[in-house]
């Protein structure tokens, strides 16, 4: 069959899916291979996602590779792709802060670069200056740019607060400067995917499945700690 492209505005997700949908949005940067693009269609679905926002340079979602990939996602998290850095934040629930998948040393700093510089590998970033041009991805990475420091954890450890966004990067170039300046602007954190010496990064895919499953636990904890409060107040 032959379809004109949804809006993604004037689709409407299951039930079922918005009622688990949590206050955390995927950020795609410059995801360019298909596949890698519906696997994290799937988990983002999966995981929950309130919505997923991709930014120019990513692939057609509705190419037929990253249809194939997604298994069905497309129709249960509203996509809004082809942004720019300075639309996107329009698309972000008030408050929203921004982390960056990094692969760099948790115990680091980044200064990010001005805008228009070079970015990093994703999900696990090479400590390089500058990534050469790109097309295949590879990690949850970082690279680039910013206004202030941006401060990196491990991502088992606490971030996510609601709500809450995630940036992947493509494998090559990783996240971009505009990525890391919205960041730095929300307060956000690199959040570093630890892995055994010798192992370059990680497949964007396989980055923003284990960050937004993470995201999803520590939500659902933030959520029961609440739902205990009100139940158990205080005394005193």
């Amino acid at each position: 069959g032959i379809f004109s492209k949804p809006d993604y505005a004037k689709v409407a997700c299951p039930a079922a899916q918005l009622t688990h949908s949590l206050p955390m949005v995927l950020i795609c940067d410059n995801i360019r291979d298909p596949g890698n693009l519906g696997t994290i269609l799937r988990s983002a679905a999966g995981a929950g996602c309130e919505k997923v926002l991709l930014t120019k340079g990513c692939v057609d979602p509705w190419e037929p590779k990253v249809l194939r990939a997604g298994m069905g996602a497309h129709f249960r998290v509203p996509i809004v792709a082809n942004l720019d850095w300075e639309s996107l934040p329009k698309e972000l629930p008030a408050g929203t802060q921004v982390c960056v998948a990094d692969n760099r040393d948790a115990g680091a700093r980044t200064e990010p670069e001005p805008m228009g510089s070079a970015a990093a590998a994703p999900g696990a970033v090479k400590p390089k200056p500058k990534a050469r041009p790109a097309e295949d991805e590879d990690a949850d990475g970082t690279g680039g740019a910013g206004v202030a420091a941006l401060a990196a954890q491990c991502y088992y450890e606490s971030w996510a607060r609601a709500p809450v966004a995630v940036v992947v990067g493509g494998e090559t170039q990783g996240v971009s400067a505009g990525a890391l300046h919205l960041a730095a602007s929300t307060g956000g954190k690199r959040l570093v995917i630890p892995v055994a010496p010798g192992v370059d990064s990680l497949n964007s895919a396989i980055a923003a499945g284990i960050l937004l499953f993470e995201g999803k636990r520590q939500l659902g904890a933030s959520r029961q700690r609440e739902h205990e409060r009100q139940q158990f107040p205080a005394v005193g």
